[in-house]
């Protein structure tokens, strides 16, 4: 059982809902696409999935229907009524509603501390979806998997390598904890409203420890400041963390830019920055 477009248009109606462009809401109305998000995802009976803005539960009943153990994390006090509505009608109803802002919930005490027994399958709603993804890879060790729909610019961002022009902080932070990968593309047409941007379903599986063996506070001091002149040599936009001898040092190109560094580099960076007496 999944929504289409003319029931979830019921739903909200009957409800006196509309989709709030404020929290990034697009709902999705095609039946087939959630059915392959889930098998994308790969979870089944008994798994556990903590899924981010369910709207009116066109995924969570596909999710519900594999089998999966479902906490819902909605923002949104008015849609949750509707949410309940519509499981209650499912056979496959192992569902926890958490009324609370995915960015700032206790995630300890919602998921526990067991690593990697938790599955993330959400539409994550377009405003919060890289600050989430980082946030969760940094501090949420208890999700090892994810595959999330997000605008398809974001996924760039997410999956992006050396040299890509989305490469950034989160392209070298997803890379730090993870492994990821875009597995598919949505078009605007199975979503309501309809935006304006295509969207794109990433992939992200957590490693059993971080690629590299650095201080992250350190490490992503160092990125960020690059970064934040990405434009500029890296001599210019890390000379007020280390000299152009360090970087030559750590083995990077004085005259290279942040988007040429890949994570080996940047940790020989944050490497020699400690070395050289600086901190966080």
């Amino acid at each position: 059982m999944t929504l289409t477009r003319t029931e979830v248009r019921s739903i909200l109606d009957r409800h006196g809902l509309r989709p709030k462009r404020s929290l990034g809401q697009n709902f999705v109305v095609e039946p087939n696409t959630v059915r392959r998000i889930v098998e994308l995802a790969g979870v089944g009976p008994g798994d556990q999935v903590v899924e981010v803005g369910p709207g009116v539960g066109s995924l969570t009943l596909a999710l519900l229907e594999a089998g999966a153990a479902v906490t819902a994390v909605e923002v949104d006090d008015a849609l949750v009524g509707a949410l309940e509505e519509v499981v209650s009608r499912s056979p496959y109803a192992d569902l926890r509603i958490v009324g609370g802002d995915a960015l700032t919930v206790d995630w300890d005490r919602l998921l526990g501390d067991r690593a990697g027994s938790w599955h993330l399958v959400a539409n994550l709603p377009y405003n919060i979806s890289v600050p989430l993804v980082c946030d969760l890879l940094d501090g949420v060790e208890a999700i090892g998997r994810m595959l999330v729909m997000v605008q398809r610019e974001v996924a760039a961002r997410l999956v992006a390598r050396p040299g890509d022009a989305a490469y950034g902080l989160p392209s070298v932070k997803v890379s730090y904890h993870a492994e990821a990968r875009t597995v598919g593309r949505v078009p605007p047409s199975v979503f309501l409203p309809r935006p304006r941007v295509e969207s794109a379903l990433v992939e992200i599986v957590r490693r059993p420890a971080p690629l590299v063996d650095v201080d992250p506070q350190v490490l992503f001091g160092v990125v960020r400041a690059g970064f934040g002149q990405r434009r500029k040599m890296l001599r210019r936009s890390l000379r007020n963390l280390i000299d152009e001898e360090g970087l030559i040092v750590a083995g990077v190109d004085p005259t290279a830019r942040a988007e040429d560094l890949g994570l080996d580099d940047w940790a020989a960076v944050a490497t020699q920055h400690l070395a050289e007496g600086g901190g966080p």
